[in-house]
């Protein structure tokens, strides 16, 4: 079972590390609507190249649209009142038009549930490797740069590498699987208060990616749609017990 599931663990250990730092910044930021805008321009990309450029790379178109992606919500972010419904049109167009893209393909369908949750389990370790690398030199970006940087510069910085995190992610793992992992922990470590949020949301992304993991090798199903269930479920359980409490202490308050 080891030997089948580490490159799958490897991954959505590798992901999470990056992805945590985002999600929590993001939600910071209240613009959830980022990674699945940004990770859906990265999927049009790629089956732009699939459909219209078959036999090349999927990563240069893939890479350019994420960036275009992030440099609009860049723009917009200082220049846009309703910013989230600007970057909810742009995931919309984003996954409306994979599925315009892939209706010519003849594997359209199968291609599409890729692009939203691959199968991690056969991840090659290579490709494992190349993404950690890239991340630690992004992760280096954001601690020795990014905090230097004032005003629309540092909006750029933090969407364009965010842009060029989701479209390696996107590649590896899916759509809905980068968007678990990048916002999963940070709500669930924001919600039960922990202390650091970072480590926190680390510790608590690890423990359920191997709850999913487990569940997944144990009932042979799908690694990628089960970590995207498990940790949704889990966030969302904790945002609802934490409004249960809110409301129940609001109550007490009035009583």
């Amino acid at each position: 079972m080891i030997e089948i599931m580490l490159p799958a663990f490897l991954l959505s250990v590798v992901l999470l590390g990056i992805h945590s730092y985002y999600g929590l910044e993001i939600i910071r930021r209240g613009i959830i609507f980022t990674d699945l805008a940004i990770g859906q321009a990265a999927a049009l990309g790629a089956a732009a190249s699939l459909v219209f450029f078959p036999g090349v790379p999927l990563y240069p178109m893939s890479l350019f649209l994420a960036l275009s992606c992030g440099a609009l919500i860049a723009f917009a972010s200082r220049r846009m009142p309703h910013l989230e419904a600007f970057i909810g049109l742009l995931y919309a167009a984003g996954i409306a038009g994979v599925f315009l893209v892939l209706s010519r393909h003849p594997h359209g369908m199968e291609n599409f549930q890729n692009l939203m949750a691959s199968d991690i389990i056969f991840t090659p370790m290579d490709e494992i490797l190349k993404a950690a690398g890239l991340y630690a030199i992004i992760g280096l970006v954001l601690i020795l740069l990014y905090p230097r940087i004032r005003g629309v510069f540092r909006d750029f910085i933090f969407f364009c590498t965010f842009a060029l995190t989701v479209t390696s992610s996107v590649r590896l793992a899916g759509v809905l699987v980068v968007f678990a992992l990048l916002v999963s922990p940070a709500v669930i470590s924001l919600g039960l208060s922990l202390g650091r949020p970072l480590i926190s949301a680390w510790v608590i992304g690890v423990v359920i990616n191997v709850l999913s993991l487990l569940i997944s090798y144990w009932l042979d199903l799908p690694a990628g749609y089960v970590l995207v269930f498990f940790h949704s479920v889990f966030a969302l359980c904790i945002s609802i017990v934490r409004g249960l409490l809110k409301t129940d202490s609001g109550n007490s308050a009035v009583l």
